[in-house]
């Protein structure tokens, strides 16, 4: 006899994640429009396992504070942005994810007027995406399904940089998108810099350095 629960009625506690497995796509369209879009919890889909992840209040933090500096290193080079947040991007029947964070950068003017999900085998893959403390084998695998360039992971004040290489991620010590920065050891030092002196002063203090850079 099988049992039917609303995907509403599961509670799931911070830094909890809940798998269902045999899904289809449309399934999988279904559960995320029963949930809705006003919700804490990140999705990913891939091969037929959906993972539900509700975020630790703790991990939501430092991929805010990345993305802020990553806003700060483009606004300073001149470079065009869109921030998309966690979006749900798709690829039809195969891969679905939601970002802790994602931008555009390159494909920032084949996007700006995209709004709700967003198909990748219709528009680009965002250009960045950022996570906080992945532990997901099903969401890395939907990132290499939706064809992200570059995924940056903050987990323990460290941060790992993944190229996408023939279709498989590759840990790099160097960003592809700031190849002149030393991205891997600049964002933990600002994280932390932000979480001794408030994420604002932080900012200020290194837009001001930006200057002398750019």
């Amino acid at each position: 006899m099988s049992v039917t629960i609303p995907i509403k009625s599961i509670d799931l506690r911070h830094g909890s994640t809940i798998a269902i497995h045999s899904l289809s796509w449309g399934d999988c369209e279904n559960i995320l429009n029963e949930l809705g879009e006003d919700r804490h919890t990140r999705i990913a889909y891939y091969q037929g396992t959906l993972e539900i992840m509700s975020p630790l209040s703790r991990h939501e933090r430092p991929h805010r504070i990345a993305g802020d500096i990553v806003k700060a290193i483009l606004d300073a080079q001149g470079r065009d942005w869109e921030d998309f947040g966690s979006t749900t991007f798709q690829r039809q029947c195969r891969a679905g994810l939601e970002p802790d964070t994602c931008f555009y950068i390159a494909n920032s003017a084949a996007v700006r007027n995209c709004q709700g999900r967003i198909d990748v085998d219709i528009f680009p893959p965002p250009d960045l995406a950022i996570e906080s403390d992945v532990t997901s084998k099903t969401l890395l695998s939907a990132y290499q399904e939706i064809a992200v360039p570059e995924v940056w992971v903050y987990s323990d004040d460290t941060l790992k940089i993944f190229l996408l290489r023939e279709g498989q991620y590759v840990e790099s010590k160097d960003s592809l998108l700031f190849p002149d920065l030393a991205i891997k050891t600049l964002i933990p030092q600002l994280v932390s810099r932000a979480i001794a002196i408030g994420a604002s002063s932080m900012l200020r203090e290194f837009r001001q350095s930006l200057k002398d850079i750019f």
